[in-house]
């Protein structure tokens, strides 16, 4: 049988939408991050995108629900932060660094379970950038 981790672990989640940040890590950058995309979802009248999200060794990929089309891929190099929002503990988020500008990204998704799947999501996500590199990255402690 194989490691789930190794294939890859997968979450349905809604897309929440982005913000550029300035630093690649800390609590209070994704808190004040966090808090900008949910006031700029809540403005909006659109119906957030369902996603797959599959975190294994080698980053995210993230894959709409419906169509099954690939949205993103991101390589776990460039993940610098991941975080559940205290305020809002459906609210996983995850900075990466774009591919294509090289700016720093806040990324934030709604779990359908409170804390649950995002604290799942973040330890699977330490667990992948473990194997991947053999060192952790400096994720913020996560209460179950």
């Amino acid at each position: 049988m194989q490691e789930p981790l190794l294939e890859g672990m997968c979450f349905t989640l809604k897309y929440l939408g982005m913000t550029l940040v300035e630093k690649p890590k800390g609590e209070d950058m994704a808190a004040a991050a966090i808090r900008r995309i949910v006031a700029t979802a809540r403005v909006g009248a659109r119906k957030f995108q369902k996603v797959i999200l599959t975190v294994s060794p080698r980053g995210i990929s993230l894959q709409d629900a419906d169509t099954q089309e690939m949205v993103e891929s991101i390589s776990i190099y460039r993940i610098s932060y991941c975080t559940t929002d205290k305020l809002q503990n459906k609210v996983f988020a995850y900075v990466a660094q774009s591919q294509e500008s090289g700016a720093l990204e806040c990324h934030a998704f709604l779990s359908p379970k409170k804390k649950i799947v995002s604290t799942s999501l973040c330890s699977r996500l330490r667990e992948a950038r473990v194997g991947a590199r053999g060192c952790l990255l400096l994720f913020r402690a996560l209460s179950p």
